[in-house]
């Protein structure tokens, strides 16, 4: 399942990623700040359900879900908007349906059921780490990342940069730090440098002199060491 959150203001995009995802775990959730993005996104990619701020600003509503109608009539569009009275002109423009900001989790996860995706006892059919997030101090915001979204985290300055799916982030903790919260999360520490996710492992190689080295998931550039007192285990928790 394929989903589009369209909103100029980043807070709330990634507090509804965030409630769509504990509430549909397998979705893959797009974001975009502007009608010009989202009309972009839809010409690329299909999508079930699109999530679409009322007043982007850039492009009249009517004509933007006009557009997004056209180019992929079986989507649902769901606006989201902060002013209640905004609810009328949402179906006048023969949207989906509504969500009001702030976000009510029974409000949305009931909006999705009439939508067609979820049920009422999703969250009891997932796992609990699949649902964990952590917390990324960076650049004065706080970021909740999903664990299973981090590829590997590596010693930077006097912190670490974490590296993600789709971002990079720099936190002034120690890899140490990093080892002890992921701690039984799947992760590894392949070298006194390097975290890595084991499940993001895309190959492990003879690399150098008798040296070994690992590529990860989306980071085919970046040659990972690993320690040679770390290769007998790490075969092991890769099952080679």
């Amino acid at each position: 399942m394929r989903i589009a959150v369209v909103d100029d203001e980043r807070p709330a995009r990634s507090e509804l990623k965030h409630q769509i995802l504990q509430l549909l775990p397998e979705a893959q959730v797009d974001e975009g700040e502007n009608g010009a993005q989202a009309l972009e996104m839809a010409g690329e990619e299909r999508y079930d359900i699109f999530f679409l701020d009322i007043n982007l600003g850039d492009i009249n509503g009517t004509v933007l879900v006009n557009a997004l109608k056209n180019m992929q009539p079986e989507m649902k569009i769901i606006f989201v908007t902060a002013y209640s009275e905004y609810a009328v002109k949402a179906f006048e423009l023969e949207a989906d349906d509504y969500i009001l900001k702030p976000f009510d989790r029974r409000r949305l996860e009931k909006m999705l059921r009439k939508c067609g995706f979820g049920n009422p006892s999703v969250q009891e059919n997932v796992k609990p780490e699949a649902r964990k997030r952590i917390a990324i101090n960076t650049d004065g915001k706080t970021i909740y990342e999903e664990v299973g979204n981090i590829v590997y985290i590596e010693t930077c300055n006097r912190g670490c940069m974490i590296h993600t799916d789709k971002n990079e982030y720099y936190e002034g903790k120690t890899i140490g730090d990093f080892e002890k919260r992921l701690k039984d999360m799947g992760f590894f520490r392949s070298q006194k440098s390097y975290l890595i996710n084991l499940g993001k492992v895309k190959e492990l190689f003879l690399w150098g002199n008798n040296s070994f080295a690992v590529k990860m998931e989306g980071y085919d550039k970046e040659v990972l060491p690993v320690g040679r007192e770390k290769i007998k285990v790490l075969r092991q928790l890769l099952g080679g």
